[in-house]
């Protein structure tokens, strides 16, 4: 209101009588006047009605795309004049939002438009798109070098896909006794026992080590020492290629080790041991020799301690859930990490945790595809004793090697047996997708007609007392059998050794007896099948040396030979003699005289073979080859 106006509305009002409805109008007209000529009020809003504003920026799209008629000018003011004086205008909050939304367009499109002008460039330099392993083919191929094109590699990492849940022990031995069962046998196993302590000969005091996937470190164990690590050799075919390689302040470590073992000095072990507590190929040492002396938890703790402190010397992209990670067992500082795997593999056979053992080889075997350690001859036991049947057979179909998986003995017998409990859990209602694949019983006629020296073997080894064998046996075919060849022969020794236990089961027994006498009868009606399937035997192995020899029937057993204690003295040398050991002269380049060699004569047996397995034994085939050369001369 104006002060004009102001001095005219008091002057009428002096001189005016008082009319109660003439001064509640005037003051209603004062009231609009002043809400017309001061802004509006805000009024104080809740913070969290902020966080509706989404919500309500929805639902004005969808009002606003689904709205069938527009709306006219008198109906918007008409329906703001219904809203409170102390309310905030929707124009308002409309051109907050379409501020932002603005902003937002404006954000994707500039997103857009570089996307499309970068599609744009590489059209007209004509690059596509492709993976980095493809770039760089590419590269390789315009550079002119030939590329190698490894075609096992899909099939062969996937079907070698590790588990982690089921890498270790512990987790499968929950699942079967239980976690209190567990627990307690963890408790018992953190208190080392006499011989482990001797190894250390420090005081002992619990630690908190790293976390591992291979193995469960023990409270008592110390510290890692950073004696090793992992180095990339090369990179080829998209495959990593790594070794171990020591640290240069315990380089001299290994010779001293070279110097025990070439003077057969345990007690000198035992001191490295003392120092270093890591230190891989002493603690496989330790390991055969608990493993000999019946102490199979000691040996089973001091492979889990050298595989603990292998592992933690990994590169960073170093894992076994990796498929293209290779560790070549030609690299000698390699070869510990093969034994250490392999030995852990047969303690958790012998501990029942076959599905463990399973995970463990299929890691060893996708390291080397070489596989020196035959990692081939014993995944289909673990296989089989896990119930992992659907996969066995997958594994066969889908790894490549050589040879085709199904010719190997312990494959061909061992897929029959595979398809025999695949049947027959299809029977017991689980669906099944293997119906038009042959039968267990004729997949075990194949395998007896490939191998019938097998049958002989079996019947020997399980052994299988039944009457009917005997006069199976008696048939020309499986009684006169022959290898054919030396490495078939020794695949087969191996075979049996180490699935013969798969025969106690009367059930294949059965499954057995039944193909036999298939056998015996389809060879009564043609006798040229017994000629051909000796046909596809000898094309298969036709090496006349014996291409397996570097694997051993004996570490393919479940039992183990152990000596007592005073057949193990002589592998102990006395600390008074410590001054004949030869190998620190020799590294001076002083020349020394000749060790002699262990006399074989009058002694234990056993006691020389176990001894002939140490790798740094001499019994004198070298010193006397050179007496008669002399003689000659």
């Amino acid at each position: 209101m104006s002060a004009r106006l102001l001095r005219r509305v008091l002057q009428e009002r002096e001189t005016a009588p008082q009319d109660p409805a003439a001064a509640a109008a005037a003051a209603e007209v004062e009231r609009e006047e002043e809400e017309e000529a001061s802004p509006p009020r805000v009024a104080a809003r809740n913070p969290f009605d902020l966080l509706d504003e989404e919500e309500e920026e929805e639902e004005e799209k969808e009002d606003e795309v689904y709205s069938e008629q527009p709306v006219s000018y008198n109906e918007q003011k008409h329906s703001v004049n219904k809203k409170p004086g102390n309310a905030v205008p929707e124009t308002n909050k409309k051109s907050k939002k379409k501020k932002k939304k603005s902003k937002a367009d404006k954000q994707v499109s500039t997103k857009s438009r570089d996307e499309k002008s970068l599609d744009s460039i590489l059209e007209d330099l004509s690059i596509e798109k492709k993976p980095m392993q493809q770039r760089v083919n590419q590269n390789e191929r315009a550079s002119g070098k030939e590329i190698e094109i490894d075609e096992t590699t899909p099939g062969t990492s996937s079907i070698l896909s590790i588990d982690p849940k089921h890498l270790k022990a512990e987790n499968e031995m929950r699942r079967i006794f239980g976690s209190k069962v567990v627990d307690s046998l963890e408790n018992q196993r953190n208190v080392p026992s006499s011989s482990t302590s001797r190894l250390r000969g420090v005081r002992r005091v619990a630690h908190n080590p790293r976390k591992t996937l291979l193995v469960t470190p023990s409270s008592y164990w110390p510290p890692w020492d950073k004696s090793m690590s992992m180095d990339i050799v090369e990179t080829k075919s998209g495959f990593n290629y790594f070794r171990y390689i020591y640290d240069p302040s315990v380089s001299h470590v290994q010779d001293l080790f070279e110097v025990a073992k070439s003077a057969n000095d345990l007690n000198a072990i035992a001191a490295i041991l003392a120092k270093y507590p890591y230190h891989p190929e002493s603690l496989l040492t330790f390991a055969e020799l608990f493993k000999y002396s019946g102490e199979h938890q000691s040996s089973a703790d001091a492979v889990e301690k050298c595989l603990f402190a292998l592992e933690c010397a990994w590169h960073p992209l170093f894992s076994p859930l990796h498929s293209n990670c290779q560790l070549k067992y030609s690299h000698d500082t390699n070869k510990p990490f093969f034994t250490a795997l392999f030995s852990h593999m047969k303690n958790l056979d012998r501990r029942g945790c076959h599905r463990s053992a399973l995970e463990v080889c299929k890691f060893l075997l996708s390291l080397d595809s070489d596989d020196p350690k035959g990692a081939l001859f014993c995944i289909d036991y673990f296989a089989l004793r896990s119930q992992q049947y659907k996969w066995l057979e997958q594994f066969a179909e889908e790894y490549q090697c050589d040879n085709s998986l199904w010719l190997f003995p312990n494959f061909s017998f061992s897929l029959a047996i595979a398809r025999f409990y695949v049947e027959r859990d299809a029977t017991n209602g689980e669906a099944s997708d293997h119906s038009d694949k042959s039968t267990s019983v004729d997949l075990m006629k194949q395998a007896l007609m490939l191998h019938p020296l097998v049958l002989r073997k079996i019947v020997d080894k399980a052994p299988l007392k039944d009457s009917s064998w005997t006069q199976i046996l008696r048939n020309v075919f499986f009684g006169s059998a022959k290898p054919g060849s030396p490495s078939l022969e020794h695949m087969i020794s191996i075979y049996v050794e180490r699935h013969y236990i798969m025969w106690r089961f009367p059930e294949l027994q059965n499954l057995l007896k039944d193909a036999a006498l298939l056998v015996i009868e389809s060879l009564k009606q043609d006798n040229r099948e017994a000629q051909d399937w000796a046909c596809v035997r000898k094309e298969a192995f036709s090496s006349d040396k014996n291409e397996y020899s570097h694997l051993l029937v004996s570490d393919f057993s479940d039992t183990t030979p152990s000596l007592p204690p005073e057949e193990l003295r002589p592998f102990m040398v006395a600390p008074g003699m410590a001054h004949e050991m030869p190998p620190a002269e020799q590294e001076l380049g002083i020349e020394v005289r000749p060790r002699a060699p262990r006399e074989v004569a009058g002694r234990n047996p056993a006691l020389v073979f176990l001894e002939s397995l140490l790798p740094w034994v001499d019994y004198g085939d070298n010193h006397h080859d050179e007496n008669d050369q002399n003689n000659d001369d």
